[in-house]
């Protein structure tokens, strides 16, 4: 469990970048952070981990203050994963991961075995990955690497500061979907910084939304979205366009032209059909470059492409914003 008892951060006097934190975050639990620019979520991730210290009030791990952790040994039970992925450009994948275990004396085949079970667990073969260095993977590929990276030595705790926010959207969507998988399976605390509210809504158990340094509501994804705190609130929700997003199927991308017709992979490849979510297109096109697409009969459609998709999504972002 980690609380937050009235935190407080400043760098200049009584010009708090957050103020008067009081919140609780469950074992197992995946709690997201979210607001806009400069509202004092991310400075608030990295006090968990003591990367920035706070000014005022206590923050407690299992109900120690981490003031009284020894550094190293608070940081190695939190793994941390960034926006920026930060692999280490003259290491192997497989050197980049065990940072941590090498550190704490795993042994060889210990680390060997974990690289191959956490490279598997986000679909990437082991024999393949483990000897090739960052910039022989794409960027979904690095970033699959650094959150691998980050459960490498097994930490009960998990930071992730806006982890996806550079990938394009077939790649952030294969990695929402691979967190979710991860959710389900592993025992972990994850405290997860966002601006997308869908992201957030797609992923947590409870949101806590922050503007200008505040906790305005935390609450499930369900209280969010049925029952907002106040205007802003409201207005947030509004602006990242929430409602559409999760009642959009697949045949509004057929609707608006993007399939070709004539197939040109093999029926036995995976399928979508014309009535699954838009989440689901993203997913397989995250893994793939083309997909055939039947209909409630499954008569096959033609194929979508992870062009004709990207170029769906831009249109559809367009349109939103001229709403």
């Amino acid at each position: 469990m980690i609380l937050f008892e009235n935190v407080s951060k400043e760098y200049q006097e009584n010009k708090p970048v957050v103020s008067e934190l009081n919140f609780e975050i469950q074992d197992n639990e995946f709690f997201v952070l979210i607001g806009p620019s400069g509202s004092g979520k991310t400075t608030t991730l990295k006090m968990i981990n003591r990367l920035i210290s706070l000014t005022k009030g206590y923050i407690r791990i299992n109900g120690k203050m981490i003031s009284e952790y020894k550094l190293n040994e608070l940081r190695w039970n939190i793994g941390y994963v960034l926006q920026q992925i930060a692999l280490f450009p003259h290491m192997t994948i497989e050197e980049n991961i065990t940072i941590v275990p090498e550190m704490k004396k795993w042994s060889k085949d210990e680390m060997k075995d974990r690289v191959t079970e956490l490279l598997e667990s986000v679909g990437l073969d082991p024999d393949t990955y483990r000897n090739r260095k960052p910039s022989e993977l794409s960027g979904g590929e690095q970033q699959r690497i650094g959150i691998v990276r980050a459960l490498a030595a097994d930490p009960d705790i998990i930071l992730m500061d806006e982890p996806f926010s550079a990938l394009d959207p077939i790649s952030r969507a294969g990695l929402q979907q691979d967190l979710l998988e991860m959710k389900k399976n592993l025992n972990k605390t994850i405290v997860f910084v966002t601006h997308d509210i869908s992201e957030a809504l797609l992923l947590g158990d409870r949101i806590c939304l922050f503007n200008k340094g505040k906790v305005v509501q935390i609450g499930t994804p369900k209280e969010i979205v049925q029952q907002p705190a106040d205007d802003f609130v409201r207005s947030f929700l509004k602006a990242g366009n929430v409602q559409p997003k999760y009642q959009k199927t697949v045949a509004d991308v057929i609707q608006r032209g993007y399939i070709n017709k004539e197939l040109t992979l093999p029926v036995n490849e995976t399928i979508v059909t014309v009535t699954d979510p838009i989440e689901k297109l993203m997913t397989v096109l995250s893994m793939q470059t083309e997909v055939a697409v039947v209909d409630d009969q499954v008569d096959v459609l033609g194929t979508i492409s992870q062009q004709q998709f990207l170029s769906y999504l831009s249109q559809d972002m367009q349109e939103g914003e001229n709403e």
